[in-house]
């Protein structure tokens, strides 16, 4: 009886240790979120799995071109991804024909689905000056994004950054392994 319970104390604990270091693992190096919505097709498509890496911005800044992962700050446990276009002291403005210009200079870039329409430009007609702590995003799909240029996101806090998007995996259905008629 005695080597019984010393067994289920050594199972018992053997899964608390599993249990934490996997908690630890989602709390600060990275987690799965799926991607809801097309805002940032072609990259990621409605349905993506990824892995968002929550450890590298513990050690460096977010880059431009980055994709990250924040939270919508008027739905709870709703993230938005999206790709950083303006670093922290810049000034980000879009023209009427949709060019993007950093510090009055045109942003050399190819991750936009196509060119942003004029009703799509939204506050950043008007150039929009980042704080120090403050990034600019935009989704790839430019005409169908919800991101810093509308008023309900606006410009993204460093401290409201959870990470970035790390790798994309698929499911296991995904490679025919499980097939659902």
């Amino acid at each position: 009886m005695n080597k019984v319970l010393k067994e289920m104390i050594s199972v018992l604990a053997y899964l608390l240790c599993v249990l934490c270091l996997t908690w630890l693992v989602i709390a600060f190096v990275g987690q799965r979120t799926k991607v809801d919505g097309s805002s940032m097709e072609p990259t990621l498509s409605d349905g993506d799995n990824l892995i968002v890496d929550k450890i590298s911005y513990r050690f460096r800044d977010p880059r431009r071109f980055d994709i990250i992962v924040f939270p919508f700050k008027y739905k709870e446990n709703t993230y938005y991804i999206k790709r950083i276009i303006g670093l922290p002291g810049e000034t980000v403005q879009i023209d009427a024909e949709g060019n993007i210009y950093i510090d009055g200079e045109l942003l050399e870039e190819s991750y936009g689905r196509e060119i942003i329409r004029a009703d799509k430009i939204g506050i950043a007609a008007q150039p929009i000056l980042l704080g120090e702590d403050e990034y600019f995003v935009m989704g790839d799909n430019r005409n169908n994004s919800q991101d810093s240029r509308t008023e309900v996101v606006g410009n993204i806090r460093r401290e409201d950054i959870i990470g970035r998007a790390w790798v994309r995996i698929w499911p296991i259905a995904d490679f025919g392994i499980l097939k659902h008629q």
